[in-house]
């Protein structure tokens, strides 16, 4: 089951840019699942850390068909996150494990089925992977595919969350400089107007804000949009009485 074409589109599912999230990155395991593994006709993905956070497959009739794992309480994805191995449905017209579940697979045209538990540093990742003819997932090729899949969705995973982290330690840094930036035109104000230090106009702001409850940024930017409104309708004045 583990193919070139396969390994290639696993292999860029880890290069992230601007658009790279944890739905996107799923969309293109599944779709990479249907169009690389040999017999598959779709796949699904569900990413789990105490409780379900993002599904994705490559068709609309396989998210129902993973939802309904949930509402009947059985079927094959359901039970490898729950014991941790894969799960090999060879035929679901002749298996018995999950009488109910078998009637949904059946009329969306599944008939072989085979569910991948991915254990990874922040969650679990269970991949469904879906055939419309019986036995097409041999037991022989899961152990070479389910470590394939495990190391490319660790990596991809691995360098999403990190490159997340990145976006935010710099929108944190990119609002603290905002911040500071915006106090200190506040202070500047203080100190022009009341002819106090910079110490003393940011002990100012510092009383202000604990008695009224905001906080002081909040404040300083009230205090300049202030200021700067104040100034405009001066030299609106001014230009009326020219």
């Amino acid at each position: 089951m583990v193919t070139p074409v396969l390994a290639r589109d696993l292999a860029a599912l880890g290069r992230v840019s601007e658009e790279t999230s944890s739905e996107s990155v799923l969309r293109g395991l599944t779709a990479t699942l249907a169009g690389g593994v040999p017999g598959c006709a779709g796949g699904s993905a569900e990413l789990w850390r105490e409780e379900r956070l993002v599904v994705s497959a490559s068709h609309s009739e396989l998210v129902v068909l993973v939802d309904s794992e949930d509402d009947l309480g059985e079927g094959p994805s359901a039970e490898a996150r729950a014991t941790g191995r894969h799960v090999i449905v060879q035929d679901v017209l002749g298996d018995s494990r999950w009488p109910a579940y078998t009637g949904m697979a059946v009329r969306f045209g599944v008939r072989s089925i085979l569910a991948l538990p991915i254990t990874i540093e922040r969650a679990v990742l269970v991949l469904g992977l879906y055939g419309v003819r019986p036995g097409v997932f041999a037991a022989r090729s899961v152990p070479p595919l389910a470590d394939m899949l495990a190391e490319q969705v660790n990596v991809a995973l691995a360098n999403m969350w990190d490159y997340d982290e990145v976006r935010t330690d710099a929108a944190q840094m990119q609002e603290a400089l905002a911040g500071r930036a915006i106090i200190d035109q506040a202070k500047g104000i203080i100190m022009k107007s009341s002819g106090c230090s910079a110490e003393a106009a940011f002990d100012e702001l510092r009383r202000i804000s604990q008695h009224h409850q905001v906080k002081v940024v909040d404040l300083a930017r009230l205090l300049v949009d202030e200021h700067q409104r104040n100034q405009r309708n001066q030299r609106n004045r001014h230009e009326e009485a020219g």
